[in-house]
């Protein structure tokens, strides 16, 4: 099985303010239906109030992300999933629940983790 990670920056999610519950609920029922599928792993969007650190080997804290790199932001869900296809169509399902297009990415396979 491969984990995928499916995500959304957070200025994708274009939606009104009648509409936020109806996402809220839709996106919480995906998630429930990957928990009982067993493919579930995580899930969350990251914190944009506190900034990114970067932390060296010797422990000294450098301020923001790396130079020239755009600093990750929104929505991520990672499923475990027996291939891309089955990736697809769970990045759909939420594609659909949060009204936004979703990027996915498959994870490298490392035996020691």
């Amino acid at each position: 099985m491969t984990k995928y990670m499916i995500s959304f920056p957070a200025e994708a999610m274009v939606i009104s303010e009648d509409d936020f519950q109806a996402v809220v609920d839709d996106s919480h029922a995906v998630i429930e239906e990957a928990k009982a599928a067993g493919v579930y792993v995580f899930g969350g969007g990251l914190d944009a109030e506190v900034a990114p650190v970067r932390v060296a080997g010797d422990g000294t804290v450098l301020e923001g992300p790396y130079p020239d790199r755009a600093v990750p932001h929104g929505g991520y869900t990672i499923l475990e999933l027996p291939t891309r296809e089955a990736a697809l169509e769970w990045a759909a399902k939420i594609a659909a629940a949060c009204r936004c297009p979703q990027e996915l990415r498959q994870f490298g396979f490392d035996p020691a983790s």
